[in-house]
């Protein structure tokens, strides 16, 4: 099994991984915005460091879905989920 590291001490399998978003460029939909607020009021969305996440990272583990806010770039985590 294939991990990418995505912040902090968080590593997740690969295969688990549903989509990698650019916070700064996906947050400007209203949509995005208000997906991110109720995940977070229902418990989905963890913060894996205390620096200023530039990504967040949409996983499913056992039909149960988590957001990672990550302070690595999209692009930079895109290339260790290729390069795997």
């Amino acid at each position: 099994m294939m991990f990418v590291h995505l912040g902090g001490n968080v590593v997740v399998p690969v295969k688990n991984i549903i989509g990698i978003f650019d916070l700064d460029k996906t947050t400007i939909s209203k949509n995005t915005r208000d997906f991110l607020k109720v995940a977070e009021e229902e418990g989905f969305v963890e913060i894996i460091s205390e620096d200023l996440p530039k990504s967040f990272i949409i996983t499913e583990t056992n039909h149960k879905s988590k957001i990672y806010l990550s302070p690595i770039s999209s692009v930079t985590l895109m290339k260790r989920s290729v390069f795997i």
